[in-house]
């Protein structure tokens, strides 16, 4: 057995995907390096990311100049030509992945704009749009979970079209994507397409509950009789791993369903779930929390680069995701009980998700308007000395 938590990781079954995308990481080997060392097998872009790699430093302005001097002249047009051509980049990286597991894995996903997350006909046309201009078969489109996004999942992978379901936190929402997708596969079978061929995963978001819940148990716990006050403290840091435990346990009554069985039987693969937001907030907690305590067959965990060295360092592995399924379940009653309406928590962070995605996309567009107007005039002298 290797010596690299993150092999034994792969090994136990769990596939590790890298939340982060850069140029440089394309360029100079290292992600490569992580897919042959580390074993990586996916890796997911977000508004977020592509703001700090593109608005951040210098590393991307030749490109924008190149384009400029290319005629492009628009913001959105700059980014999504960078966007598709780094995401183009790391799917042929991981095209070798795809081939070897036969599609099961090896993708890289990019995200429609946070702006559509509650139109549905506008969320289809973009992702239509980007699956074709990406062009590569291992491409995974994200569509967030809202309600308007699982009207355009189902239709999007009954088009045979892999979907990535991001900004998931409660377990009805979860529920509903995964129906989503079975039904988008049903609607692709019927019309005589090929299910074996259409992926999908569902990215469960883990820490940012805990970021929150926990908030609500230190203000509670400040008011609280001593009793009450230790049974909310009790709850720290465990109720999203117990909800992303029992989010799993429903995966499996799903896929245990004569309708997941008929559709196996034509050849067709599980909608994965996919841990995210799976880096440590609370610096009082294991950097690693939230890989060791959800580790489990058939799954994947997205790990943004300082979890993933962590992870390397130090991270033990075990099958963590199954044990006491009641215990977790208790864990969810007992914070129903105390009053911290999880239910009311998942669906704030799904606004919250949205609108920090749209505030980190509106961030980059600005900022690579900023690089538009003082490159501009570098792109032109180039243009003229061609």
């Amino acid at each position: 057995m290797t010596d690299n938590p993150l092999k034994r990781l792969v090994a136990s079954g769990q596939a590790i995907w890298l939340d982060y995308l850069h140029q440089d990481i394309l360029q100079n080997g290292e992600l490569k390096r992580l897919i042959e060392d580390d074993g990586l097998s996916g890796l997911t872009s977000n508004p977020s990311i592509f703001e700090k790699a593109i608005g951040g430093g210098e590393a991307y302005d030749a490109r924008i100049a190149r384009l400029i001097a290319d005629g492009r002249t628009d913001a959105n047009a700059i980014y999504e030509a960078i966007a598709i051509g780094d995401i183009q980049q790391a799917c042929d990286q991981f095209r070798p992945t795809w081939d070897r597991l036969g599609g099961r894995d090896g993708y890289a996903s990019l995200e429609v704009s946070p702006r559509l997350a509650n139109d549905t006909e506008a969320t289809v046309a973009e992702a239509r749009r980007l699956w074709k201009a990406v062009g590569r078969p291992n491409l995974m489109i994200k569509v967030p979970g809202t309600r308007a996004g699982v009207p355009a999942i189902r239709r999007l992978i009954g088009e045979g079209i892999n979907i990535n379901v991001t900004l998931l936190f409660g377990l009805q929402a979860y529920l509903d994507v995964a129906e989503a997708h079975i039904a988008g596969l049903e609607d692709l079978k019927a019309a005589g397409g090929d299910v074996a061929r259409t992926h999908g995963v569902a990215s469960f978001f883990v820490s940012r509950i805990d970021t929150a819940v926990d908030k609500k148990i230190d203000a509670q716990s400040k008011t609280a009789d001593a009793s009450v006050a230790a049974r909310l403290k009790a709850l720290r840091g465990k109720v999203a791993i117990a909800n992303a435990k029992v989010a799993y346990r429903r995966y499996l009554g799903l896929i245990a369903g004569a309708r997941w069985k008929a559709l196996a039987a034509a050849g067709a693969a599980t909608q994965r779930v996919l841990f995210a937001s799976t880096g440590t907030k609370d610096p009082s907690y294991s950097d690693v929390l939230y890989v060791e305590t959800l580790i489990g067959p058939d799954t994947i965990n997205t790990m943004p680069p300082k979890t993933l060295d962590a992870f390397r360092d130090h991270g033990r592995v075990a099958q963590t995701l199954t044990e006491d399924p009641m215990g977790s379940e208790a864990i969810l009653r007992e914070a129903e009980a105390l009053g911290l309406d999880l239910l009311g928590v998942t669906d704030g962070l799904v606004e919250d998700g949205v609108r920090l995605f749209i505030e980190a996309f509106d961030a980059l567009l600005a900022a690579v308007e900023d690089k538009r107007r003082r490159l501009g005039g570098k792109a032109s002298a180039q243009t003229a000395h061609a």
